[in-house]
């Protein structure tokens, strides 16, 4: 017996009255159902892959934001990194001008001179952050520092030996105020009698009383009556120099008795050799008396 085919009737009716019945052979459900399969696996499909993609965008947005956070840090090390370079090379212009200082302060205790290293500018330092290039300037800075140091430390002994022998030496007037220089270093006309004699000083006029002052820092050698200098002071001071004060009314030291300049000695009178109120002022380099003039000047010491 024949088999007959597989029919489906599809009853379509209308709101209102009225139907129609649809005929359908078997495979055309079947083909009706594989269609639906296959939208059904198309649009799962492009779900997935739609949320696959909105990971992805979700992922770029937050590498982009990371990016612009990594961009602003960078940008910041530069402003950062440059702002150390200018202060690297402002230090390594002070360092230069204590250079300058340190120098002037090596000729003056005598030394010899002594350049330090350079401090230089590392030229790298213009591209990334706080780097090589900061880096490396300020270590420069350092080394600059260090040599710095380690010069002070030689010159600082040095220079506080020469600025004691500077106290010491004679330098200066003896007087705050006088009326002149009466009689100079030298042969001179005899003040008390016939012919010439030499004078191994300078007299300054000044009233009876004036406050005479020491010219360096030393020890008071005498002080007391010295013949024709009459009440006199003399001081010690170092290599080699002595200086007296003669004809003082008062003393205002005794012998053995450290000063320092400027300190007040005794007061003009006119006591010994002498034919009125003035002082005296010799000054003598290993014993030998010589001419006080160069020595009134205030920087001959430091010369």
């Amino acid at each position: 017996m024949k088999r007959r085919p597989t029919r489906y009737t599809l009853l379509l009716a209308r709101s209102g009255g009225g139907s129609r019945a649809l005929v359908l052979p078997g495979w055309t459900l079947l083909l009706l159902l594989g269609l639906l399969f296959l939208w059904t696996g198309i649009n799962v499909y492009l779900w997935h892959r739609g949320r696959e993609v909105r990971v992805l965008e979700g992922r770029l947005q937050a590498l982009s934001q990371e990016a612009r956070e990594l961009s602003l840090a960078l940008e910041a090390e530069r402003a950062k990194n440059r702002v150390l370079l200018k202060e690297a090379e402002r230090t390594r212009e002070e360092l230069a001008e204590i250079q300058r200082a340190i120098e002037e302060l090596r000729r003056r205790a005598g030394l010899s001179p002594v350049s330090a290293r350079p401090v230089r500018h590392a030229p790298g330092g213009q591209g990334g952050g706080a780097g090589p290039g900061s880096l490396e300037a300020w270590a420069e800075v350092r080394a600059g520092l260090l040599d710095l140091e380690r010069q002070l430390a030689e010159v600082v002994p040095a220079l506080e030996r020469t600025l004691e022998l500077e106290a010491s030496r004679p330098r200066g007037l003896p007087l705050r105020a006088h009326g002149g220089i009466t009689s100079g270093f030298g042969v001179r006309r005899n003040p008390f009698g016939p012919g010439y004699e030499f004078h191994d000083g300078l007299d300054f006029a000044a009233p009876h009383g004036t406050p005479v002052y020491a010219t360096g820092r030393g020890v008071v050698a005498q002080a007391g009556w010295m013949g024709p200098y009459g009440l006199a002071v003399l001081l010690d001071h170092a290599e080699g120099y002595q200086t007296l004060y003669g004809h003082l009314s008062r003393l205002a030291v005794r012998p053995g008795e450290r000063v320092e300049r400027g300190q007040v000695l005794g007061y003009v009178g006119s006591t010994g050799r002498s034919t009125g109120p003035h002082l005296h002022y010799s000054v003598y380099r290993r014993g030998v008396a010589v001419d006080p003039r160069p020595y009134l000047s205030p920087s001959w010491a430091s010369r």
